[in-house]
């Protein structure tokens, strides 16, 4: 490691002004910055909008080497590199979005030293040929948005962020800046025990912001719309954020309010890109005022006169909710922050948390494919998913479990297959190579009738006739697309790990497992609770909220609780009728078709209340009189108790199928 450079507070000032065009730092900033130039690993808690960037960008540009930055939206990646290039700052993304003409050119940059921030997803670094590349370069920091999904009790905890710890060491990372904007004390505790990053090092902002009010408003679900058209057609021109949980939400209550004279689009992950691009476009410039949108919108969004943030629907958590409402007045001025809280909001949202968690059967099946592997072994976990009815991101949960308790250690991913096209063409790639390449490249490309057609190589068959190993049939295929020669499509992904143990008793170890992610199912439960509570609190609303951050302060004298409206005793829910004996029916003739998918009673009682799964998401079925197949999620039971409880429907599905 290089010895730590060292920049006095004037040289940091003249960076900041000359890079950035800012005369002063905001509050925490030069102290995060400071901490990175000599060299220290730093975690920075600053609330939303409260200038993390600056934190890694500038000491990006003072350090030797690249900045790499994990981030987990392509959209915030975006967003930020075009702010920088627009300052003639060397800063690079590569994402899926990338053309491969795009993306040769961002690794010649690299390779050149023409880019000091690099940023990246967390999953790109499961990419074997992007971790080639890296270990040509010198990392100086690394720098990690979003850092509370390193930790297993945050609220959006992400495997591939828990694998970023071993990243940084594979790499020798000089120096790890972990950055968020919600961490509990356990979470930052966490974060700081993975980088070994110490108490001085810590450095945290109030999420207190005075120019924010807050309110809630209790609201039976039949009249939440006309309570929030009153309210925007009060103030129709000013920069608004409307959250839903669900992408239909987003939808019908756009078209809603669009009907009653406003200016609204809906946002939400299952638009085309181009089209989520368009309406932040319209939103930033003034042109739609009103955004009504899913958890999908906002992240990265540095848009200082946003005037009100409404809660259609409950957020899932407190973290989620100051995140969300973090986004408003960041000019300073007055924005109110209006909660509609409705109890009916409740189902769906546990519906989500009950969807993750896997059956103590599969979980079994899983581990004894794994645990009975010999040495180096590789998997897919979509086959795994697909297989037995898990969740991807629950699978990756489990094996990072294992690797954390010491069965299993995570060795390269790789791609199981390679799709290649000619962009010159075979004879001329095989012209003026000496005989050994060209028995080499013959091997890889046998005639075919077509150039122009796709071909798939197996990397491994490949090795095996050639002689040569599985990474070195990866690297040419890397060198011909780096020349322009190919284009090369990889798919198939697939993780290969090494067996350190078995257990002692396969029993013990499901059990346990099973336990855990119990436990993280009432953690998730619980963090909803939180919400509730924060909507059912007679004190000053900041005041309990701030205390769930660690935080103490007095009334803010200005929320809806400090000026005097009183909670109820519980949120207004509409009641839930039993099932009719024609639900009952249509549940009994869809168990009687004995669907693969669904032959227990937590995938049936999924499947009513509209959570798919890799089971229900994959099955066909042949309608009664119908000739041609359709997807399961398409037969009439789906979702057909979707306003239930997911344990009374489960309760349900246990007294009409024998376990």
């Amino acid at each position: 490691m290089r010895e730590h450079q060292t920049s006095s507070a004037m040289e940091l000032h003249a960076a900041l002004q000359q890079h950035f065009g800012h005369d002063t730092f905001r509050d925490g900033q030069q102290e995060v910055i400071e901490s990175l130039i000599a060299g220290h690993c730093s975690l920075a808690v600053f609330p939303t909008g409260g200038g993390k960037s600056i934190c890694y960008q500038l000491p990006a540009l003072l350090l030797d080497g690249i900045t790499l930055v994990v981030s987990p939206l392509i959209a915030l990646m975006k967003d930020q590199v075009d702010s920088l290039q627009s300052r003639n700052l060397p800063a690079a993304r590569l994402d899926s979005t990338l053309s491969a003409e795009e993306t040769r050119t961002l690794y010649h940059d690299l390779d050149s030293n023409k880019i000091k921030l690099l940023y990246v997803a967390p999953e790109r670094l499961a990419n074997e040929k992007f971790r080639r590349r890296l270990e040509k370069l010198t990392i100086s920091l690394l720098a990690i948005d979003e850092a509370h999904c390193i930790s297993e009790w945050g609220h959006n905890f992400r495997p591939d962020y828990l694998k970023l710890t071993r990243f940084a060491e594979e790499l020798r990372v000089e120096r790890v800046l972990c950055l968020t904007a919600t961490a509990t004390p356990r979470v930052s505790g966490n974060i700081c025990d993975h980088f070994h990053i110490p108490p001085d090092d810590h450095h945290q902002l109030t999420f207190y912001r005075p120019n924010l009010h807050l309110s809630v408003t209790p609201l039976a679900d039949s009249d939440r719309r006309n309570h929030l058209l009153e309210r925007l057609t009060n103030s129709p021109t000013q920069a608004t954020i409307i959250y839903t949980t669900l992408q239909f939400g987003a939808e019908s209550l756009a078209s809603f309010l669009n009907k009653n004279g406003l200016t609204v689009r809906p946002y939400h992950a299952g638009l085309r890109p181009e089209v989520r691009c368009e309406i932040q476009e319209q939103f930033m410039s003034g042109e739609t005022p009103i955004i009504c949108a899913t958890i999908a919108f906002g992240m990265g969004i540095d848009k200082a006169n946003i005037r009100a943030i409404y809660h259609y629907n409950l957020p899932k958590s407190l973290e989620n909710y100051t995140q969300e409402i973090g986004r408003a007045g960041r000019d300073g001025a007055t924005a109110h922050c209006e909660l509609l809280a409705c109890g009916d909001d409740l189902r769906v949202l546990e519906n989500f948390t009950y969807g993750d968690t896997p059956q103590p059967d599969a979980l079994r099946a899983i581990l004894r494919i794994l645990l009975d592997q010999k040495g180096e072994f590789d998997i897919s976990i979509f086959e795994l998913s697909r297989a037995h009815d898990i969740r991807p991101l629950v699978i990756n949960t489990l094996l990072t479990y294992l690797e954390i308790e010491g069965y299993l250690a995570a060795t390269s991913p790789f791609y199981a297959s390679y799709k290649v096209r000619f962009n010159r063409s075979r004879e001329y790639l095989l012209a003026g190579c000496d005989p050994t390449q060209k028995t080499l490249l013959e091997i890889l490309f046998p005639p075919a009738k077509n150039d122009n057609w796709w071909r798939e190589i197996d990397p491994g068959e490949a090795a095996d006739a050639s002689g040569k190993t599985r990474k070195e049939i990866s690297q040419i295929l890397t060198e011909l697309e780096d020349l322009g020669d190919l284009t090369v499509k990889p798919s198939k992904v697939r993780q290969g790990y090494r067996l350190l143990k078995k257990p002692d008793s396969l029993t013990e170890l499901t059990n346990r497992l099973i336990q855990l992610f119990q436990q993280r199912e009432t953690s998730d439960l619980a963090r909803l609770q939180d919400v509730v509570n924060q909507a059912l609190s007679s004190d000053c609303l900041y005041q309990s909220l701030l205390s769930h951050f660690g935080e103490e302060m007095e009334p803010c004298g200005q929320c809806s609780r400090c000026r005097g409206d009183r909670p109820p005793d519980k949120l207004p829910a509409t009641g839930t009728p039993d099932p009719s004996s024609e639900d009952l029916t249509i549940i009994q003739g869809l168990i009687h078709q004995k669907h693969p998918g669904l032959r227990t009673p937590r995938q049936l009682a999924r499947f009513l209340c509209g959570m798919t799964s890799p089971a229900t998401s994959y099955y066909w079925y042949l309608p009664e009189g119908a000739r041609k197949k359709e997807r399961i999620t398409s037969h009439n039971a789906y979702a057909l108790l979707e306003t239930h409880s997911f344990q009374d429907v489960l309760s349900l599905c246990k007294s009409l199928i024998i376990p």
